[in-house]
This record gives C-alpha cells, structure tokens and sequence, in this order.
C-alpha cells in the first residue's frame, strides 16, 4: 500500500493515528540534528519530520540524501506540531518517520516547482510535466474537468444524446485551412481533421436523433495567438424542430447553470444586440459590455469646419473616457503613441478635455469652438471629468481602430472585472461578406447557415444586404459560443452554394452525401457550438486559454516538449506515397 490518506488530508483529529503517505518532496529543511521535509501531492502538503532522538540513524542518514522532486512513501505516526501553520490545511499536524522509502530519484527541476515559478513560459512549456505539478495549473486543469462534468450533466438532463463523430474526414474548400492527413491505402489521396462536426451534426439531425451534443476536438491550421492553438474543444449541440428563439433560449440555460454552478453567479439578463448595432456601437461583433464608452458619430458636429483631417474621413467617431480628464499630456501622448503603433494602424488622435466647470480644452482649439465641443461631448454622452478621444478616417478601418482603443483604456482603468460577468446575444450577421482579394462573396458563418425567412430572393440582387439566421453568445467581450439555423432543403442548399461560387459538379463532389440526405425528409434544425477552452479561460476569470490546456502548442503551433511537428522518415513518405523533401 503507497498510502492510506493522501497529503492534504490529516488534522488534528487523526493525531496518533499510524499512517502511510507518498509523494514528492517539495522541500527540505536540515537543521543535522532535526530535519523536516514537506510531502506534495495533488491534494496538499504534509510536513514530515526526522529526529535524532526519535529516528534511527540509518533513517536520519537516509532523509539527509532527500533532493527536490524525489518520489518518497513513508510510515509513521501523526503528533501534534510545534509550531503551527495556519496557512496549510495540514498546519497543525506532522508525520513522525519511522519508515521511508524512495520510489524515484529525480533529477534538479529546471524551475521552482511553486505557486510562483522562476521559470519562464517557454521553458515551463518544455517541461510541461513538471509544471502540471504547481498549484495554479493544476488547479486550472480540475476547473476544466469541472466544466466539462457540469455540461455533460446539464445537457443530459435536458434530453441532448452525446455522439461522437468521425476524426477523418474530408477536406472541404471552404473557412480555415485543413489539416490534411494522407492515406497509405488509397495512393494520392488525403483526409482532413474536422474543423468541426458541422456536416454530421446535420446527418443526425436526419437521422432522427433530435438533440445532440459532444465535446469533441477540432483542428484549424491557422496563424495563432493568445486565444487560439492549431487544435481546439468544442461543446457542439444540435436541435431539430426548433426555431432561433428556442435555440437561445436553450443556451442561455446552460449559461446561466454554469454562471451559478461554477462561480455561483446569478445572471438574469442575456440582452439582445444585432451585427449592425454592435459594429455601430463598439465596433467589434463580441462587444464586452460590462462598461460603456459607446460609440458616438460625430461627422454632423465634426465635419464643417476647416479640418481636413475630418472633412476628407469617411467617419469621425469618438469615446467618452470615464475620469479621463485627468490624464496628463505625457499620459494622453503616451495613448496616442498606442494608436498609431501597425498594429492598430491609426495615423493620429483629436481629444477634447470635458472640465469640471463645463469648459472645454482640446487639441484642435484653433479649429473648433466651445459650442463644438460641446456637441462632441453629448454625442459620446461624456460628462464633466472625462475626455473624448476621436479618431477618424475609413468607416471600417476605424471603427476597429477605436474598438482597440476602448478596449485598452478600459484595461488600464481596470473596468474589466473577471468576476462580473455580462453575457450577450449579437444576432442578425450578414449571410455573406465580400473579400476584396478574390472578389467575391464567402460564407460568413458556414455555407449550411439559413438567411433570416424572406431573404432568400435577396442573394439575386443585394447578396451583400441578406442576413443570416445566425447568433453569437458573447461573454465579457469574447465569443463564447457562435451558431445559426440551418438550410434544411435541397434546393436552398443549391442555390447557396451557387451564391458562393461552386458548380453543380463541385457541389456534388463536396457535399453530395448532405444534399442527398436533405432527399430523405431533414427536419429543420439548427445548433450552437461553444469553443469550451475560451469558455473555461473566462469563468477561471482569465482570458488566455493556453493556461487551461494540459498540453498546449505555442504560438508556432509547436509542441515544444515533444518537438512537434517533425520530419518522418523516408519509408513513412515512401508508403504514403509522399515525395517531400524534409529538412533535418
């Protein structure tokens, strides 16, 4: 037996008791005549003490050889300790040795194996093993569990079967790259990773299934960043015989059940906000509401003076920052400094102090008046003690410029509180949106997605005006989870692609197997898939998903503790039929 309580277990009630326990050694302290060693494993930490009165040599010899990370089982007696740690939940009990037995030596650990680390990011990614070890992603990792369990519970509950779905596929055109895997018996032909179960949810849906849901893997080979890895979870759901409404409000039940069962926040209210109003407002389509500096077009009150800065922009658009008047000129040239960085790509910024005595004070004064900054300041809703921060120039462009920019103050003024959380529906997307490379329409959502009733006939002459029946549930400014109605007859999915660009022939070859199903009596039906990493990353109160990844890829979609990807050899290449030259 290796242990009969694990580490963070015993108190003071069990004193006395003749216990075994093992795990790691987090640390040593050797004093020659006494020496006390700390016990870790996934539940706690338990002090272990040797003495030259009460342990035998041999056993005193034996602890002294003790080194960080050593894998130990030891025997012995719970007794009180002298002095207590009111911090540990074992701090008022010790194990007096009387038996030790080392498992496994380790090696020194390349960083301190403590809540905070002296490793750095890559390393502890490289060693991702021994950081699973420190308390914060361990933790992390159970959240997820948590997570994972209280939505398979709740979708249970509610009628929804768990499926699973195939891992090869087939490569389809359209949204992000595949990754594609060859066949070694079928020469010169490929699989693909799913992007998503998309295809077969659908199929399930003919199949009569009615309510489906998995947590499934899916794969995208796209450039990535601090919320995105090459490989993702979704909790995928499908319903048949529902309409929009009864979709959101499935999903906002699941929502709320996990607000309340994980970090037992009640939230009532999922309002409602449509593509145009949040692009118009925010100028992003996952707006985080949980605090205001909405949006306010000011080309009528911008653009009759003789400002050609404004006069020649397509849209003059400001914010209202809460308390920024107080802001230094080092302070407010350091925001503009922020702007104008490519990655944000503004050429400048006008700003308009809102005193306290009702006055303005702007960087353009030769330009405008009081009365003019006046109107600014009611069209962002500023109040006095706040600054009105305008950029102008193209209408897309900038709205993205100054939704960055909102973004940012509201970091720096700390109106982003992890533990207030403000959930929100954006609904009414665009069905298609134009790409000036290619010059054409793709799929904004996927090509499956259904336009709002009525708007079909639209796709002939304003294709760019036609909504689609699609939604978005948007969580503290992230997209938690996105989904929409779905085509469900053969000739709308038809005239669909056709919209898109795919002969009858392409059509065919790349998704005949669906349309044929749509012969076969498809209900309508639609569903929802929430990305469960972001989601986690959120209720944890963080935003970065990599942190609650077991083993996540690093921003070159590399695996750096087994070093993938990697070369295989030629007689792999050879029985798939490769002709690759690899580097070494």
């Amino acid at each position: 037996m290796y242990r009969t309580h694990n580490n963070g277990q015993l108190r003071a009630a069990d004193i006395n008791k003749e216990v075994t326990l093992s795990g790691w050694v987090q640390k040593t302290r050797d004093k020659g005549f006494m020496m006390w060693v700390d016990l870790r494993d996934r539940y706690g930490i338990t002090q272990l003490i040797f003495d030259e009165e009460r342990s035998s040599k041999e056993l005193m010899e034996k602890a002294s050889q003790l080194g960080r990370e050593f894998v130990i089982k030891v025997k012995g007696t719970v007794i009180e300790r002298q002095s207590k740690n009111p911090n540990m939940p074992t701090g008022d009990v010790e194990i007096l040795v009387s038996e030790l037995t080392i498992l496994n030596e380790s090696k020194t650990p390349p960083f301190t194996i403590e809540d905070e680390t002296d490793g750095g990011e890559d390393l502890r990614m490289k060693y991702r093993y021994l950081d699973i070890r420190r308390n914060p992603v361990r933790e992390n990792l159970i959240f997820r569990h948590k997570v994972a369990i209280a939505v398979r519970n709740y979708l249970s509950e509610k009628g929804f079967v768990e499926v699973e779905t195939p891992y090869l596929i087939k490569s389809t055109p359209e949204g992000a790259r595949d990754f594609v895997v060859p066949s070694r018996m079928n020469e010169g032909q490929f699989y693909a990773l799913p992007q998503s179960p998309q295809t077969f949810k659908q199929l399930l849906m003919v199949g009569g299934m009615d309510k489906y849901f998995q947590i499934v893997k899916c794969f995208r080979d796209e450039d990535l960043r601090a919320d995105r890895q090459p490989e993702f979870t979704q909790i995928d759901c499908e319903m048949a015989f529902v309409d929009q409404e009864e979709i959101l409000n499935a999903f906002e039940g699941l929502t709320r059940h996990l607000l309340k069962e994980i970090n037992g926040v009640e939230v009532s209210d999922f309002p409602r906000m449509t593509y145009d109003e949040a692009m118009a407002k925010y100028g992003n389509d996952k707006p985080d509401i949980r605090f205001g500096m909405e949006f306010g077009e000011l080309n009528e009150v911008a653009q009759h003076k003789d400002f050609g800065v404004f006069n020649q922009a397509e849209l003059v658009v400001g914010i209202a920052v809460p308390g920024g008047n107080g802001f230094t000129r080092k302070e407010i040239d350091k925001i503009i400094d922020w702007v104008k960085r490519p990655q944000v790509g503004a050429l400048g910024m006008v700003y308009s102090r809102c005193n306290d005595d009702g006055t303005y004070k702007s960087s353009v004064d030769k330009f405008f008046d009081q009365d003019d900054l006046a109107k600014w300041a009611e069209a962002t809703g500023a109040k006095p003690g706040d600054l009105v921060c305008v950029l102008s120039g193209d209408k897309n462009k900038v709205r993205t410029q100054l939704s960055a920019l909102r973004m940012h103050l509201a970091e720096e003024l700390n109106l982003r509180d992890p533990k207030v959380f403000a959930p929100l529906w954006v609904i009414d997307f665009p069905l298609l949106e134009w790409d000036e490379e290619t010059e054409r329409y793709y799929a904004m959502h996927h090509p499956f997605t259904a336009p709002k009733p009525g708007q079909l006939e639209l796709l002939a002459t304003n294709p760019g005006d036609v909504k689609a029946n699609a939604y978005d549930l948007v969580l503290n400014g992230n997209e938690i989870g996105g989904g929409s109605i779905r085509i469900h007859d053969r000739e709308t999915q038809a005239k669909m692609f056709d919209y898109l660009g795919f002969t009858p022939e392409e059509a065919k070859e790349q998704f005949g197997f669906l349309m044929d199903a749509f012969q076969y009596g498809a209900p309508p039906h639609g569903g929802l898939a929430f990305g469960l990493d972001r989601l986690v990353a959120i209720l944890g109160g963080q935003e970065t998903i990599r942190d609650f990844i077991a083993f996540p890829k690093n921003n070159s979609g590399r695996d750096v503790m087994i070093d993938a990807p990697a070369p295989i050899d030629a007689k792999q290449l050879e029985e798939l039929h490769l002709n690759v030259v690899t580097k070494s």
